[in-house]
């Protein structure tokens, strides 16, 4: 681990540890299951309005703490509801977290905003980012405490499904670069939060460095009117086919089942159920609630690993024109970021392949894209994880500066 990296991730526990210590919001909304609470429940039908507009909001807590549940110090908690859109276009409710530092900001302009993109988690309520980030069981907590301290406000969105009605659209990747737009307009129209026209930063790894990618595709045309300034999209699944071809057999193949359901959801007429065997359906029935980082979601992890999918179905849906169209209409590459793209990526990452992300940055860079592409030759999945953070916090940094930067794509 390089002196680098200890330093940051020495910071950050000094930082949580001590900040624990102090009192955040008073009145935060009660810390139940998203199941239990009927705030994640929209109207129906939807109130009129935009994309990016709340439908309700509250005073909620971020806490590190696992045990006392200590609200983090310095920062206000909101859990939000607002509108998005699925793939298709449909109007949807997604709930989030906007988190803001209740110190001043001392840099030049407004406090910049990080719309964070969580990575994989599962595909039950429970799993919602606004609500683990209440528990202090978080994976990804200490990178958000991490932008915290930097003084950037953090918006995190739960995507499509996960704390609200409906099945998680997992790695659909359209519908998750608009929730991650969306979040930042929510967090920018929380009149609370006072982050109108705040400069933003999108920032993500694995499943959220798929919704980074894609928000970083969409922005310019989808959400004009945010200033942008760069996006961070490490360890990136690009390609969900060659991503399946890897999982297939392996021991992360639970993921691909999770991806199926996602798009199962996102496009009924993919009717994944006909391509089921009795075995199939029986982990569909089984996996639509499990979080990852649980009890269920390891047993899940153990009892499926180095299948394959032939274990699971009468016929391979991967090998169909119509599966295959969804997930190809969901590929990153065909359009260039309008803004500089961090894509860092773990050289022995063992669930998603170097090859497909090798293959996005060029695809991007012989678009005319600002790219700087990294690789970590001594991780693996997590760890590229890890060894990125603080690569990824200093090219937001720098971006929210007004730093430029040219990319390494004449490199390769």
């Amino acid at each position: 681990m390089s002196t680098r990296l200890r330093r940051v991730l020495g910071v950050m526990l000094v930082s949580c540890l001590g900040l624990a210590a102090l009192h955040g919001n008073a009145d935060a909304a009660p810390q139940v299951p998203p199941s239990q609470d009927p705030f994640y429940t929209p109207p129906s039908p939807l109130p009129a309005g935009k994309p990016g507009d709340i439908i309700r909001s509250r005073p909620s807590v971020f806490t590190v703490d696992p045990f006392g549940k200590t609200p983090f110090g310095g920062v206000k908690s909101w859990q939000v509801l607002y509108r998005s859109e699925s793939v298709q276009g449909a109007p949807i409710a997604v709930s989030g977290t906007v988190l803001v530092p209740t110190k001043a900001w001392t840099g030049t302009g407004k406090r910049p905003l990080v719309s964070y993109t969580v990575g994989t988690r599962g595909l039950g309520d429970a799993c919602a980012p606004s609500y683990t980030l209440t528990q202090g069981l978080d994976y990804e907590e200490l990178f958000i405490a991490d932008a915290l301290s930097k003084g950037w406000a953090v918006a995190v969105t739960d995507m499509e499904g996960l704390g609200t009605p409906g099945q998680h659209t997992y790695e659909v990747g359209g519908s998750q670069g608009k929730a991650v737009l969306n979040m930042a307009r929510a967090a920018q129209r929380l009149p609370e939060a006072d982050l109108a026209n705040a400069p933003t930063g999108i920032w993500g790894y694995s499943q959220g460095g798929t919704s980074a990618g894609w928000a970083a595709q969409l922005a310019t045309t989808y959400a004009p009117e945010l200033q942008l300034k760069g996006v961070v999209a490490g360890g990136v699944p690009a390609d969900l086919r060659a991503v399946a071809d890897n999982l297939d057999g392996s021991l992360f193949i639970a993921l691909m089942f999770m991806a199926a359901v996602g798009y199962d959801t996102a496009y009924p007429e993919l009717n994944l159920d006909r391509y089921l065997n009795d075995r199939g359906r029986a982990l569909l029935a089984k996996a639509k609630d499990v979080c990852l980082l649980s009890f269920d979601g390891v047993a899940t992890l153990f009892d499926t690993a180095f299948k394959k999918i032939s274990d699971y179905t009468t016929t391979n849906p991967l090998q169909t024109p119509e599966w295959r169209a969804r997930l190809d209409a969901n590929k990153l590459g065909a359009t260039a970021p309008s803004v500089p793209v961090f894509q860092p990526h773990a050289t022995f990452d063992q669930i998603i392949p170097l090859k497909q992300a090798d293959e996005l940055h060029k695809s991007w860079c012989a678009k005319g894209a600002n790219v700087t592409w990294k690789t970590y030759l001594l991780a693996e999945h997590v760890l590229g994880a890890l060894q990125s953070e603080p690569d990824a916090v200093a090219f937001l940094g720098d971006r929210f500066a007004g730093k430029p930067t040219q990319g390494n794509c004449s490199a390769t």
